[in-house]
């Protein structure tokens, strides 16, 4: 099998590299704490059920992993952890850091136009943070 990360997921933030099998993105919007997860498996598999059941274990438990890590460095109201795969049908898992009063509160965040680029430390910062819980 070889892996290739979907080009539109690529473009769209910063690459954290590998945590389990999965690879790990940070979206490019500081508006909305959001990560993805990109299992790396054929291409063929675009659902969470279709993955091996050693795989699915491993998949979610880096869900997990990750999933705490955004919960205790943005300390969010709520996690929206989600498989959307209507754009890109590359099996990937968002984790969305959300909290009262953010731009589209209590509407979801898929669809929004509501975007802020990170600035270089603050991106920096958070890779620095999740190298030392996860990396």
């Amino acid at each position: 099998m070889s892996f290739e990360l979907n080009p539109q997921l690529a473009a769209g933030g910063f690459d954290f590299g590998t945590l389990g099998r999965c690879r790990v993105l940070l979206k490019d919007n500081a508006v909305f704490p959001w990560f993805i997860l990109v299992p790396e498996v054929d291409a063929s598999i675009t659902e969470l059920h279709q993955l091996e059941a050693t795989d699915f274990a491993s998949v979610m438990f880096t869900t997990r992993q990750l999933s705490e890590f955004v919960e205790q460095h943005f300390s969010p109201d709520t996690l929206n952890v989600a498989t959307i795969g209507n754009i890109v049908s590359q099996l990937h898992i968002h984790i969305v850091a959300r909290n009262e009063g953010d731009p589209v509160w209590p509407g979801v965040v898929w669809g929004s136009d509501v975007e802020q680029p990170y600035d270089k430390e603050s991106a920096l910062s958070i890779h620095a943070a999740y190298q030392r819980q996860l990396g």
